[in-house]
Formats: C-alpha cells, structure tokens, sequence
C-alpha cells in the first residue's frame, strides 16, 4: 500500500498567499417583523404585494490598536398592496423585516488600498447567503410567501457610497 499524502507544493500551491481576512464570528444584530393591519390584511389582500428592498453595508473598527472590525449588512424589506388601479398609489403596508447582520472580522496586514474593498465588498459578499436565508424564512414564517433577495452587486453598492462620501469635482472636460 501507498501512503497518500499531500502538501502545498503537490497541490501547486507553494505560492499562495495567505488570505487577509479571517471571519471570527456571524450574529444576527437585530431582527424585527411586523405586520402593521394585523390580521385583516390576511382577509383583504388579493393579489402579490409590492416589495421594496434596501441595503446598507457598514464597517467600524471594533479596537483602535487591533485590525478587528465588525461589518453589518442591514436590509429593510417592506411589501404593500399594489395600487387599486394601474400607476395609482399603493395601498397598506402588508408587512415590514428588518435584519442587520454582522461579522466579526481580523484583516491579517493587506494592503491599505484594499482595506475598504473588503469590508464593504468581500465581507457583505460572504455573509449574504445567511442574510437571504434569514429573510427568506421570516418573511415565510410570517404568513406570506418567502422574500428571496436577489443576488446584490457589492462593488456597485460600495461606489454608489464612495459617490455620495466623496463626489467629483465639477471640472473641464
């Protein structure tokens, strides 16, 4: 018999570098359903709710002198009833999830530029499937049909906020 064994360098993988980010810990921060008509929305709604969706990604270090940040994903889902008629106003809030979740990670010395690119992008990215599930589940247990987000585009959503922190100079073209 042949003893199999492998190492880095069998696997070609000699050159890799090690990753800059370790996720200590995941939590649910805060959680809230609520549905505001009560039971009569059960009774009176008749066809799919509107669902609106937002998302915001913050990031705060958790001590001065250690790379030990928490990074929160907080998505606010709200559903109402679709207008009595076509462009009209939409009708009662149907119900309303909050979630913020958060991560507890170590960045391991990356490079400066790259700090910010992964606790608003890296780290949104793999705490979402947990963040989908979670609404999914509430929004279902609820009463109502589950509310799965859709996959979100963390780079879009990190410029959008650099946008807003730091427009750009109004200059010649």
């Amino acid at each position: 018999m042949s003893e199999n064994t492998t190492d880095n360098a069998t696997l070609g993988q000699e050159n890799v570098p090690a990753m800059p980010l370790a996720i200590n810990l995941q939590y649910t921060k805060d959680l809230s359903f609520e549905v505001p008509a009560g039971a009569s929305i059960f009774a009176t709604l008749r066809s799919a709710p509107q669902i609106s969706v937002n998302i915001d990604v913050q990031a705060n270090r958790l001590e001065e002198d250690q790379a030990v940040y928490e990074v929160a994903l907080a998505v606010r889902a709200e559903a109402a009833e679709p207008p009595a008629q076509e462009g009209g106003q939409a009708g009662r809030t149907v119900f309303i999830t909050e979630l913020t979740y958060a991560a507890v990670v170590t960045l391991n010395n990356p490079p400066q530029e790259l700090i910010e690119p992964i606790l608003l992008v890296e780290v949104p990215r793999l705490i979402f499937p947990y963040v989908r599930s979670i609404v999914s589940d509430v929004t279902r247990d609820g009463g109502f049909p589950p509310v799965v987000l859709q996959p979100i585009d963390f780079v879009a959503l990190w410029q959008a906020k650099r946008a807003q922190q730091f427009p750009e100079p109004a200059g010649e073209a």
